[in-house]
């Protein structure tokens, strides 16, 4: 037996050749899936479940120029279905997260042999269900298990797909925020959104059982810059309601418009793209030798494609024309390394530059794009416009853009981005709008990097005086504005300065008025404090939180937020792994709102009478009744900690500190590859973990079978002592059979599938080595030294006395291996109770065998 085959299955193989000859296949050449076939019918007799979901896989790994949304979407369905059919499991939906994950992995390492080989293992070994091999695959991938009633407090409020400045499309966005565990889901797009990507979007939330929202972002000039706001129509009766509203004529008026001002805005990024050919080509010439290429702004335009061009786009788009350059000098470096001639202080040199241009990525040329001295246009992106040219959409005011978006559909949410404003901008603008604001975006995990947030506590201030209404409270923040503002000017504020007008607005004698309208604007709040109260007396100014993630790797956070006590215990526990450090615990802390609920898998039909006995004891109110939990965040009470600033999350969250996470991480060691990576020498365990399937289930049995066989040599007499352990095998391994068979579903699915096909062999051949360890437990330990030899206790004087002990020892410690392989809660407490109630049949086992030895 080769080396190679004593690690990997022969099923390994045929897997991997079939993703490799579906990876290298055309789209046109790959097998067309059947949406109309279940795949637990005919599909599952006839193609390999691996071979489908890896065809589904890839379908949604497709590009937005390769292939349809109608694609798309049947491949995603495809997908659900089949790693939920496929997981024959307790943890059916984080096994499907796992199986999909893996897969991605898979197409991603093509070309890597020996790497695809270990994952096509690890995923068979997934597709068991064994929870031991899900949790640990979970937590190599950096994945949070989820619960499986799938009720947890997972979100964001803002990302972006690829018809903005994301990178996936949203039939391969949604399939992410499922892998991640997100439950709720605000995309963001600028200006304008089609009916084309809107329907793409809902129809992939709704086959993955996930709430969307669709937000229009517009730019308002405030104080000579844009501020951002976010609209979200709501009150629709489903999607094509939804999609309807989209194609009417006012909102075709509306999209229209934001189109123009999109390609206005599209004008500022040519012109940081002309600035580039410029400077930053001479720039960079030392650095590469050479004097890179001027970049065209039509093929950026293709590039961008469906998108909206942003500096992202435009930062991707140079690393992509510098790439050839950047490799080539980097080949001469290398080369220049391997050299044995080289002299210290060149090898010195060389490893530097080398160093350098290995680090030279996406985020390099995005952050120099950025520097204003580099690119002063940059600070003009966020710029009112105020050339002739601009579009009206662009030079509205925020009430006069509030009001039409609010005239088009009553039924909104309106966010304000605090992105760079203070707190005496947000009131500016909730006054100017008239309460038409709804939602704060308190935290915006972009922004937040960016170092735009830095107003964020006194801002949740005054969003907190405002929603309790409380005059003295907004009078001390507004008379702190104005000392701000012109400090000594406002001395002689008091505490008993009243209020002109209890229900509009005060108008000031211009002798009484200061010369700045920034003072002037304070005064008039200042004087009107009850009508700011009252615009957020009924719906009062809540809160949300976002990512603004784009779908890209790099020093950016991921996609999802979560409130960890939504989340398993052994989810919580991983955010305590020092490795784990990628995890931020936000400066937000939120209220929520537990709601359970109990049904009864027959409403309608009264219980019987055993059943509304038994409820009426204490404890036992909602036997019989299914328990399910859903949480609800009060958004109007977040409370910003920490002054703002975020920390690494641990499982422990004090009451003074935040308790939302980041779903995911950053990658701080994004490189271009140049730089030789040591590789990590494997591990004892990751050597096993690969071990061939038949042989590690023979070592299973051999480590199970021996101690039990010398167990019973030594503690009986006669054939039991030679066939006690085969037995008991015997009897383990049947019954751990029907139990497999049964819990598929073998006695009501197909006949043509053969009773193999519903067993885990792998799951069988552990619990045989548990049993086999066990009889070392209950034999030699209890029932000879603890029972005869301590106690003088046997089954035949004292038989109750005997096997409660018996039974309960063996009830411990298949709860304790239950606990080792990652069984649930249930599963433990079903066993312990399974064991405890087969007492009384042993006692009537071994009265009925003493009564027939008897005789």
């Amino acid at each position: 037996m080769t080396h190679r085959s004593l690690r990997f299955d022969p099923q390994d193989y045929q897997l991997l050749t079939m993703i490799n000859r579906t990876v290298t296949k055309s789209r046109v050449e790959r097998p067309s899936l059947m949406p109309q076939l279940s795949p637990s019918g005919i599909l599952e007799l006839a193609v390999p479940a691996e071979m489908r979901i890896a065809s589904a896989v890839l379908r949604l790994l497709d590009t937005l120029s390769q292939g349809h949304a109608n694609d798309r979407l049947e491949a995603l369905a495809a997908l659900r279905d089949e790693v939920l059919v496929m997981a024959r499991t307790s943890l059916r939906i984080n096994t499907g997260r796992v199986l999909v994950q893996l897969m991605k992995e898979l197409v991603r390492s093509h070309g890597d042999f020996e790497t695809q080989l270990r994952l096509a293992h690890d995923f068979r070994q997934a597709a068991t269900g064994r929870h031991v091999v899900v949790r640990r695959l979970l937590h190599r991938y950096f994945m949070l298990e989820m619960p499986e009633d799938w009720n947890q407090a997972v979100f964001d409020n803002h990302v972006h797909d690829a018809n903005t400045k994301g990178r996936k499309n949203a039939t391969h966005l949604i399939m992410d925020a499922w892998l991640k565990g997100i439950r709720s889901l605000t995309v963001i797009y600028y200006n304008y959104v089609s009916p084309e990507a809107a329907t793409e979007l809902s129809r992939a939330a709704s086959i993955m059982g996930i709430t969307v929202r669709i937000g229009l972002l517009f730019h308002a000039p405030h104080r000579g810059r844009f501020v951002d706001l976010i609209w979200i129509p709501r009150g629709f009766a489903n999607d094509n309601d939804f999609i309807a509203f989209l194609s009417s004529p006012a909102m075709s008026t509306l999209m229209n418009e934001g189109r123009a001002a999109t390609r206005w805005l599209e004008k500022r990024i040519l012109h940081l793209l002309d600035t580039w050919n410029k400077t930053e080509r001479q720039r960079l010439a030392p650095m590469l030798h050479v004097v890179p290429e001027e970049l065209d702004s039509h093929e950026f335009l293709l590039f961008v494609g469906h998108g909206q061009a942003s500096l992202l786009h435009l930062a991707e788009f140079v690393h992509k024309k510098l790439f050839p350059l950047l490799r080539r000098r980097a080949e001469e470096l290398s080369s220049l390394l391997a050299t044995p001639e080289t002299d210290e202080e060149a090898r010195n040199a060389a490893a530097g530059e080398l160093e350098e241009l290995d680090k030279f990525t996406t985020e390099t040329v995005l952050s120099r794009l950025n520097d204003p001295e580099l690119f002063p246009e940059t600070v003009l992106l966020q710029s009112a416009c105020d050339s002739p040219d601009c579009p009206e959409l662009l030079n509205q005011t925020p009430l006069h853009l509030l009001t039409r978006l609010c005239e088009l559909k009553s039924g909104c949410r309106i966010t304000l981005n605090l992105a760079g404003l203070s707190a005496e901008d947000v009131l500016n603008l909730l006054w100017d709008c008239q309460g038409r604001i709804t939602h704060l975006e308190l935290f915006n995990l972009k922004d937040w990097q960016n170092g735009d947030l830095g107003h964020l506590q006194k801002i949740n201030e005054l969003q907190r005086a405002i929603n309790a209404g409380s005059v003295p409270l907004l009078k001390q923040i507004i008379i702190a504005m104005l000392k701000d503002a012109a400090p000594g000017s406002f001395s002689g504020l008091s505490e008993e300065d009243g209020f002109s007008t209890p229900r509009g607005s005060a108008a000031l004698h211009p002798a009484d008025m200061p010369k700045s309208p920034r003072i002037r604007k304070l005064r008039i709040i200042l004087q009107n404090i009850p009508v700011l109260c009252g615009y957020y007396h009924d719906a009062k100014l809540r809160a949300t939180m976002g990512t603004d993630s784009t779908s890209r790797p790099g020093h950016r956070y991921g996609m999802g937020l979560a409130y960890p006590e939504t989340l398993p215990r052994r989810a919580r526990r991983e955010l305590d792994d020092p490795r784990r450090s990628a995890h931020l615990l936000l400066p937000l802390r939120t209220e929520l709102l537990e709601q359970v609920t109990y049904s009864s898998d027959s409403p309608g039909e009264e219980p019987s009478r055993l059943t509304a006995f038994l409820r009426r004891i204490p404890g036992l109110r909602h036997l019989g009744q299914a328990r399910h939990t859903e949480w609800t965040p009060v958004s109007e009470n977040t409370l910003v900690c920490n002054n703002g600033d975020c920390s690494i999350a641990t499982a422990d969250v004090g009451s003074t500190q935040g308790n939302i996470i980041t779903l995911g991480g950053t990658d701080a060691n994004i490189t271009n590859g140049f730089s030789p990576k040591k590789k990590q020498a494997e591990g004892i365990l990751e050597w096993l973990r690969c071990l061939n399937t038949n042989l590690a289930n023979a070592l299973r049995m051999v480590v199970g079978f021996i101690p039990a066989c010398l167990a019973f040599l030594c503690t009986q007499t006669g054939w039991l002592a030679w066939l006690g352990a085969p037995l008991w095998f015997l009897i383990s391994g049947l019954r751990n059979i029907l139990q497999a068979v049964l819990g598929s579903g073998g006695l009501h699915r197909s006949s043509v599938l053969h009773w193999k096909s519903y067993v885990s062999w792998s799951t069988v051949y552990d619990s045989l080595m548990y049993n086999g360890l066990s009889v070392v437990l209950l034999e030699p330990v209890l029932r000879c030294r603890v029972l005869e030899e301590g106690l003088g206790l046997n089954a035949a004087n004292a038989p109750l006395a005997t096997y409660a002990v018996l039974m309960t020892g063996c009830g411990l410690f298949k709860a304790s291996t239950h606990i080792l392989r990652g069984f649930s809660t249930k599963n433990i407490l079903t066993g312990l109770i399974c064991t405890f109630l087969s007492l009384p049949l042993a006692l009537l086992l071994n009265a009925a065998l003493g009564l027939a030895l008897s005789l």
